[in-house]
């Protein structure tokens, strides 16, 4: 009976012992379930950077609180957030800094937008934040403090840095009452600032999206446009001021979108954003050497192209003037490059690199623009480049405050050595002001619109042969 007795109680004791064991792997287990489901909530639903809602998360939970204030009636503004000068930094001081940078914004965005669970982290530099109950005013009075709070100065672990913002505002559900296409105003609005005006607040209206939807159009149709053969070049005589002779011929490019004639200050903007100038470019090199190349049988007269600042950035640039004057033919003290003044806004060191390349292969290079922009005239003599043109904005105001602007470029050019043409001469007065100045070279409607390719072999025939 005793033996019986303790058997039982340690039977007892052992299957006491094996339940709390049990109890506990399943509690461990249990445990272990949560954390693996928070885990892979934070996966799906949360940015890894910044710890803010995912694109997925935000759009499905803007969605439902969409759903909930059009039963209530009440109102919502969005926020579409895009840091200025993010990019530079990044490439500058490289992912390290950009990260600190990123995870310092979202957490001043979280301090500001307390009110609101709605924030994310769009991707890259972007992030939106939905605010209840926030008409347009209070949401432009919350996005001007967004901008201050983000654009105050961060300390990385290199240097003090500084970025801005600029913010679109879509608003619910005055603009539109679906989450995406909620979404896609704000953006809009925000691009359309970014464009005109940064570092501040934009409300999208509809003549934004009717741009907007424009520039997709011709976004499309420009990445099609080489092969559809759309594409053409005209050519702009650059004369003698003494006897109006030509000296040398601009190529235009011209764009034939169906049966619109886009003018350049239309696409070529939508080319370099969208990453299709460098195609563009190429083309256009490849069409000006091999029409130049074929007016030098009746004199060796120069063409003039010009450059995008992308382009003359890009590695492969040298290379492709190579192929293209290889290709043609052409001698290359026959090829002028033109390259708008914006170029001074980007990286001087590797501009002055460039330009020294392609000068020793015998092209000359001009600044197109002067005096629009970036340039001044210290930075040019340490260029060295071999031609400036007075913008036409100057000429047209000849008479005016303009004139000592002109004499001034054409003093100084006589002493830095480099040669002066004015553009957008259109009247007999403006030449011969310009002549008396000492200009080399002129151009414009006066002498010449731009001309067909047909128009432009008639033109040689008489100036040349005639």
């Amino acid at each position: 009976m005793l033996a019986i007795s303790s058997k039982s109680a340690a039977f007892t004791q052992h299957a006491i012992a094996l339940k709390n064991e049990n109890a506990a792997l399943v509690d461990h287990m249990e445990q272990e379930v949560e954390e693996r489901t928070q885990r892979i909530y934070e996966l799906s639903n949360t940015d890894p950077l910044t710890g803010l809602y995912n694109r997925t998360a935000f759009s499905k939970n803007l969605s439902k609180s969409l759903a909930e204030l059009t039963k209530s009636g009440e109102e919502l503004a969005l926020l579409f957030i895009d840091l200025d000068g993010f990019k530079k930094i990044n490439d500058t001081f490289g992912h390290e800094a950009g990260d600190q940078i990123l995870k310092a914004s979202a957490h001043r965005l979280q301090s500001i937008t307390r009110d609101s669970n709605l924030l994310c982290r769009w991707g890259g530099d972007e992030f939106l934040v939905a605010l209840e109950r926030t008409d347009r005013e209070a949401a432009i009075h919350l996005g001007r403090e967004i901008i201050d709070a983000l654009s105050l100065e961060h300390k990385t672990d290199d240097a003090k840095l500084s970025v801005g913002a600029t913010i679109g505002v879509a608003l619910f559900p005055i603009h539109e009452t679906c989450e995406s296409k909620l979404i896609q105003h704000a953006d809009t609005a925000m691009y359309y600032q970014k464009k005109s005006k940064g570092s501040s607040v934009c409300v999208f209206n509809e003549e934004m999206e009717a741009e907007h939807l424009r520039e997709l159009k011709l976004k499309n149709g420009l990445a099609k446009a080489i092969e559809k053969e759309q594409l053409r070049l005209v050519f702009q005589p650059i004369v003698s001021p003494k006897d109006g002779a030509p000296v040398s011929f601009e190529a235009l490019l011209r764009w034939q979108f169906g049966d619109e004639n886009i003018p350049p200050d239309q696409f070529i903007g939508i080319a370099e954003q969208y990453g299709l100038i460098l195609d563009i470019g190429d083309w256009v090199m490849v069409q000006a050497c091999h029409t130049a190349a074929e007016w030098q049988r009746s004199k060796p007269l120069p063409v003039c192209v010009n450059v995008s600042v992308i382009q003359f950035q890009d590695d492969g640039f040298p290379g492709m003037v190579d192929r293209a004057l290889s290709e043609s033919g052409l001698a290359p003290d026959c090829l002028h490059l033109e390259i708008t003044e914006s170029v001074f806004a980007s990286d001087v060191k590797l501009l002055r690199k460039r330009i020294k390349a392609i000068q020793q292969r015998g092209i000359h290079v001009s600044i197109d623009d002067f005096g629009t922009g970036y340039s001044s005239l210290s930075v040019m003599q340490d260029l060295a480049v071999d031609t400036v043109k007075i913008d036409r904005s100057f000429i047209n105001n000849l008479e005016g405050s303009s004139y000592a602007i002109v004499t001034a470029v054409i003093h100084a050019a006589s002493i830095m050595k480099f040669d002066v043409v004015a553009e957008g001469v259109e009247t007999q007065a403006q030449r011969e002001t310009l002549a008396k100045l000492g200009v080399h070279k002129l151009q414009g409607f006066y002498f010449s619109k731009p001309l067909e390719i047909d128009a432009l072999a008639m033109y040689l025939d008489e100036r040349l042969l005639g």
